[in-house]
């Protein structure tokens, strides 16, 4: 397991699959360690995928001083890697939260920047919402599925009274395009992987500012993938083609059948999209 000192002395471990050139790979959660992305569902048969484990997360050190753990001060840490792997450029990934990250990364070092690929992604760098709307409208796609019942009113709930019930467990499925075994098993691991006292810094007060990093985008001349499942409430996608729209050679691609996770609920689709467009470049 190859590791490298960030900026301020902490150590930091990424995990390596796969062949091939480099894929910085930004996990999301936030702050869930990077073994949940696996092989990202076989891309790193056509890359090399650089799997970070952000600062606390995984077998990365946990840093002296939490503040650390806020999204735009991780940035430092994406850059130290990039470093550490005497990169020029690099093709950077991010997912869901992680996106966030990325987005922010690109927005600081676009001269860095080969291509970014946001899947799934979260928009809050961007000032961009996800509302109990969108969820709501992504769910209602599922309405025949025999878990909706419980999800749709632990959704009412969270809307009403801010929690539901039932616990949170029964929207779970909702961030799956299929809840079988494969899903529910990988939903069963998220508790243990995630660092719950750095998943509350991450998204910290000033950690953004979204008119900024909107212009800073409007700049980037590197290709942007952002790709969203059909069937998730966030981002919807709607929402993702609203991020799309920042970037100058954005475009959008969206997994029918997707949810948040979705080289989980078509591997092969999602393989032939990712390297199909960063083997454009």
């Amino acid at each position: 397991m190859p590791t490298f000192s960030a900026y301020d002395g902490t150590e930091l471990a990424y995990h390596e699959k796969g062949v091939g050139e480099p894929l910085l790979c930004v996990p999301g959660g936030p702050m869930r360690a990077s073994v949940y992305l696996g092989d990202l569902g076989g891309l790193a048969a056509h890359r090399r995928l650089i799997l970070l484990d952000l600062r606390g997360t995984g077998d990365s050190a946990e840093p002296d001083d939490v503040g650390t753990y806020r999204c735009d001060r991780l940035v430092d840490d994406i850059e130290a890697l990039r470093e550490h792997l005497g990169l020029d450029r690099a093709d950077v990934l991010g997912h869901s939260a992680g996106a966030d990250l990325a987005t922010l990364y690109a927005a600081r070092h676009p001269e860095r920047v080969r291509t970014l690929v946001l899947v799934a992604p979260a928009t809050m760098a961007v000032g961009g919402t996800m509302t109990l709307e969108d969820r709501a409208e992504a769910a209602a796609l599922r309405k025949d599925e025999p878990w909706y019942p419980a999800a749709a009113t632990a959704l009412r709930e969270i809307a009403e009274q801010g929690a539901p019930s039932a616990g949170w467990e029964a929207i779970a499925p909702l961030t799956y395009g299929r809840w079988d075994a494969a899903a529910q098993e990988h939903r069963a691991r998220s508790a243990a992987q995630k660092n719950a006292a750095a998943s509350e810094a991450y998204y910290g007060r000033a950690a953004f500012d979204p008119p900024a990093t909107r212009a800073a985008l409007s700049e980037l001349e590197a290709p942007v993938l952002v790709l969203a499942g059909a069937l998730d409430g966030g981002p919807t996608p709607a929402r993702a083609a609203e991020l799309t729209a920042l970037f100058p050679a954005g475009v959008r691609q969206v997994q029918p059948g997707g949810g948040h996770f979705p080289w989980l609920d078509d591997p092969e689709w999602f393989v032939r999209r990712v390297a199909g467009f960063l083997a454009r470049d």
